[in-house]
């Protein structure tokens, strides 16, 4: 009986230190993401909070709150060239970002996640 009480004493302490961790290693590293857009001139066609040719981060991030695809569905976005829509009607390629190493997902994914933190 007494091990049964502090096993569900200490429970809520092991899920908080638990919720800690697993937010501490997927934490978004804001200005490695910065870098990666300035280096694939993505604040060319987006900014974070106003409208470009391309939507502002924060409409992307408003867009996809929530869903639980919005992750991969950015990352294939950005990675495979698929057509972007701009105001005027008219769709273009858009442009694969580039990592350094060359197809860095965890780059990729850091960049996504932070696009989705706005």
């Amino acid at each position: 009986m007494t091990h049964n009480v502090r096993i569900g004493a200490i429970a809520p302490v092991i899920a908080i230190v638990g919720l800690f961790v697993c937010s501490t290693a997927s934490a978004v590293d804001e200005e490695a993401a910065r870098e990666l857009a300035r280096a694939n001139n993505c604040f060319k066609c987006h900014s974070v909070s106003k409208d470009k040719d391309g939507p502002a981060y924060q409409k992307v991030a408003a867009k996809y709150k929530d869903k639980p695809e919005a992750e991969q569905k950015l990352i294939h976005h950005i990675t495979s060239g698929e057509k972007a829509k701009f105001p005027d009607g008219h769709e273009e390629d858009h442009k694969i970002v580039k990592t350094d190493p060359a197809n860095d997902m965890a780059q990729i994914k850091n960049l996504v996640d932070w696009i989705l933190a706005q």
